[in-house]
């Protein structure tokens, strides 16, 4: 278990915080000692008096009133976006390797510390590009392209492809559902859905193999096996322990799938199959009921993952509980009373250089950097997170705080760009240091970097400076005039 981080609670904070030298303690000993001599002295002492508890009082209002994050406005959102630009022009190419070996078409790594392909981050990276121009989307399809290559005739495909083969992980390591999402948001870029047929069949064979291995009829939702196949490895609202295999049925996971529903009908519309059409519709229909029957708990405003064996709440608040907000899954005033509740809420997720992957009242809440034998989900920085909260934020009219975010991931990346010459895969979320790879977890001990999904930085600021927010558009989101 990783070790608790003690933090002073902000009232605890802002009491410390004494105004001009002037304490409470002060205040009172000042009292006790003055002794009127004159009706004069007792107005000047009054007078005296009550200035230092205003003062002391405007103090405490305005700690509690200022911004957590983004409070420096200089340099502006603009000059960020330029800058992020001009470091990603020579940092993105890293994350495009030529196809080779096993691998037939060009594909899409983290760069750095990682040289192999993997699902979720290759999704992301292609998402990136796609979003950049259509012509780059053509990665996205070619990522799509290389896993419905690896798909076996069961329809397991592994979460990870190298260029001499798949690599399964944690014994059959599945890959997350992204593929038909990467096939719709590459079609749309590229304006071309003709490509998808060939391989129609076989990401069918994967969504079918998913509702084989990872599907509880009972409940009506989706579990990953562990932790780690999750992506978010050592999340603690799901376990690693040999024992609980597959034990917790999950928010993330069921969100993904939902989305990965959706996706398979409108290519199945577009390939001209409306009865496979109809049925992931209803599939998608159904899931997005049982996750609000069974995961949400309406009290508490919060999504929790929940036991298969007894269907209680998993009562920990991790990045996971809020995936579900980039979809339509609640009625619009609940997802924005979890929003405020918990996501952007400094006691909470909301730290000063973004949002943390565990709330800051967990118990395991630590920005400790480690990579093996897990990177760490228990309160850094991640960025693909804090994307997706970002589309969170959009869809249900956070727009002031959406800007906030993308400016303060965007001048954290670029620190760490002039610092380092690369990225780091997660960021210490009360200090904004990079985490992991270090120097001494890197091959050689030569810091390797990371590039990736914090390519993701920039589409958001693109957003909020230019206007082009096309991913908006793929998760549904609509923008206002």
């Amino acid at each position: 278990m990783t070790p608790f981080l003690s933090q002073k609670s902000s009232r605890a904070a802002a009491a410390a915080q004494l105004p001009w030298g002037v304490s409470p303690r002060k205040v009172a000993d000042l009292t006790r000692a003055a002794e009127p001599r004159s009706r004069d002295t007792d107005a000047t002492l009054t007078i005296t008096m009550l200035c230092m508890r205003l003062s002391f009082c405007l103090a405490i209002l305005l700690s509690w009133a200022a911004p957590v994050i983004g409070t420096d406005q200089s340099p502006s959102l603009e000059q960020i976006l330029n800058q992020v630009s001009a470091a990603y022009a020579k940092l993105e190419p890293q994350s495009i390797r030529p196809a080779e070996g096993f691998i037939k078409y060009d594909y899409l790594i983290p760069a750095g510390y990682y040289k192999q392909m993997w699902d979720w981050d290759g999704f992301f990276i292609g998402c990136h590009l796609a979003q950049q121009s259509p012509e780059q989307a053509k990665y996205l399809k070619w990522w799509v392209l290389d896993f419905a290559g690896a798909i076996d005739q069961d329809g397991y495909v592994a979460g990870c492809i190298t260029t001499q083969g798949p690599r399964p992980l944690m014994g059959k390591f599945a890959m997350k559902p992204f593929l038909a999402q990467g096939a719709v948001i590459a079609s749309e870029r590229v304006g071309d859905y003709t490509w998808v047929k060939p391989v129609w069949e076989r990401l069918r064979k994967v969504l079918a193999y998913r509702e084989q291995t990872q599907y509880d009829a009972t409940w009506g939702l989706f579990f990953w096996e562990n932790a780690i196949s999750s992506g978010a490895d050592n999340n603690v609202a799901l376990t690693n322990d040999p024992n609980e295999k597959s034990a917790i049925l999950a928010t993330d996971l069921c969100t993904f799938q939902l989305r990965e529903y959706k996706a398979m009908a409108q290519l199945a519309d577009k390939l001209g199959q409306p009865a496979e059409a109809a049925e992931y519709r209803n599939q998608a229909d159904n899931l997005k009921a049982a996750m609000l029957q069974h995961m949400w708990f309406a009290q508490e405003a919060m999504f929790y993952n929940i036991r298969r064996d007894t269907g209680k709440p998993v009562k920990r608040i991790s990045y996971s509980n809020f995936v579900p907000l980039i979809d339509d899954v609640l009625p619009e005033k609940s997802a924005q009373e979890m929003i405020r509740r918990y996501l952007w809420n400094k006691h909470y997720m909301l730290a000063p250089y973004g949002l943390r992957s565990l709330s800051k009242q967990d118990p395991d809440y630590n920005n400790v950097s480690m990579i093996v034998p897990y990177s760490n989900w228990q309160g850094p920085i991640w960025i693909n997170a804090n994307y997706l909260n970002y589309i969170a934020l959009k869809r249900y009219g956070f727009d002031k705080e959406a800007a906030q975010l993308a400016g303060i991931l965007g001048r954290m990346v670029v620190a760490d760009i002039q610092k380092w010459g690369s990225m780091h895969e997660n960021y210490n979320a009360d200090t904004g240091e990079g985490l992991a790879p270090t120097p001494e977890q890197s091959s050689n001990h030569i810091f390797a970097g990371f590039v990736g999904w914090n390519l993701l930085a920039q589409d958001m600021l693109q957003c909020e400076v230019k206007g082009q927010c096309e991913f908006l558009r793929m998760y549904g989101v609509k923008q206002k005039k």
